[in-house]
């Protein structure tokens, strides 16, 4: 399918798949709209796609907010017309045995990963419908396919993720054209790891990784974009990414 000038949303644009993604798809001639809360590195982004003569604005927003989303969508729409393509990559990982209560840590995982989903997939759903066409591409994980200790709730938000969109496809794809991926990547070097506050589970998780050549932003940006440049009447529904060497 042919994706130049098509528009997007990105959240979590600030960095790892977000910001990689972004890079990627203004290379390919999509219009991008750049969405995360710290709107200082947005602008160094926004300033190098345009440096390679691609198009993109930044958008302060908040996922967990579905006020700021649906300003930050009507942004998009006033500077290019409409949202072709979302990518729900806003997310965040804690890790830690659930006997720890970390129950802070638990909301924030559900008010960003599930609700954070659910309202940019709100904002964009009422254009898409009109104009029976889009994609949305859910960032899940391989925790939302399988289970280990201490990613008990994480897993349980990134389950969620994989369901709604297989959801998603079932309702949206037969009456509205409307295609979904859900993306579920293994071990990534992106910052999430860098947000584990349980420091002792945080090392073992490490430690389990020693060996493990984690895939780079790139390399989950590129199977992005091959879902998008599918043939139009092809959905890629589900696409499960993990380093060859990860046992897991």
């Amino acid at each position: 399918m042919e994706i130049r000038s098509k528009v997007a949303l990105i959240t979590g644009a600030s960095s790892g798949i977000g910001a990689a993604t972004a890079r990627m798809l203004a290379a390919e001639g999509v219009k991008v709209g750049l969405a995360a809360r710290r709107t200082e590195r947005l602008e160094e982004i926004k300033n190098e796609i345009i440096a390679i003569g691609g198009e993109a604005i930044t958008i302060q927003m908040d996922v967990t907010d579905m006020n700021s989303v649906q300003e930050g969508t009507n942004k998009l729409v006033q500077a290019y017309g409409t949202v072709d393509f979302l990518i729900n990559n806003a997310g965040v990982m804690y890790l830690s045995e659930v006997e720890n209560l970390r129950i802070d840590e638990w909301q924030l995982m559900v008010d960003i990963n599930i609700k954070g989903v659910l309202n940019a997939t709100a904002a964009v759903l009422p254009l898409m419908t009109r104009q029976h066409s889009g994609h949305i591409v859910n960032i899940s994980s391989y925790a939302g396919k399988k289970l280990a200790k201490g990613l008990s709730v994480y897993s349980a938000t990134k389950f969620a993720v994989s369901a709604f969109t297989e959801g998603l496809r079932m309702e949206l794809g037969p009456k509205y054209h409307i295609r979904t991926t859900v993306i579920q990547p293994g071990a990534v070097k992106t910052e999430l790891f860098d947000l584990i506050r349980d420091e002792q589970f945080k090392q073992e998780i490490l430690n389990s990784r020693s060996g493990v050549s984690f895939m780079t932003p790139e390399q989950l940006a590129d199977t992005i974009l091959f879902a998008l440049k599918a043939p139009e009447k092809v959905n890629i529904a589900e696409l499960f990414a993990v380093p060859v060497d990860e046992a897991w």
